[in-house]
């Protein structure tokens, strides 16, 4: 039997994107999170290109929520470089708590406005 959370997160992501698109001045925020690592991609949809992207790979100590935020920060701090002020947040089919809000926090104390 499959994984029925699975299954209910990848119905919901499916409706979302049929609601959103990213643009390159407006790109899409996109976060995919493991049992381990969470991950942020801002992607242009009109292109099919991914703008720019982060991850907790490299950070070591924390708890998985303050690691979420420092991912945050530091994707608005690189959007910040490439002149990207806005975006879309597309939580994936996740719920929007715990991680998910932390790295959306994070990304709004960088600067990034959604």
């Amino acid at each position: 039997m499959k994984n029925q959370k699975n299954i209910r997160r990848k119905k919901i992501h499916k409706k979302i994107r049929y609601k959103i698109s990213g643009t390159e001045k407006q790109p899409r925020l996109i976060v995919c999170r493991s049992l381990k690592h969470i991950y942020a991609q801002l992607i242009d949809d009109d292109s099919g290109k991914v703008l720019l992207s982060g991850s907790d790979y490299k950070i070591k100590s924390g708890k998985k929520s303050e690691k979420a935020k420092k991912v945050g920060v530091e994707i608005a701090e690189k959007a910040k470089d490439k002149k990207i002020e806005t975006c879309i947040f597309d939580r994936n089919g996740y719920k929007y708590h715990g991680r998910v809000k932390e790295l959306a926090d994070g990304a709004r104390e960088g600067g990034l406005k959604f």
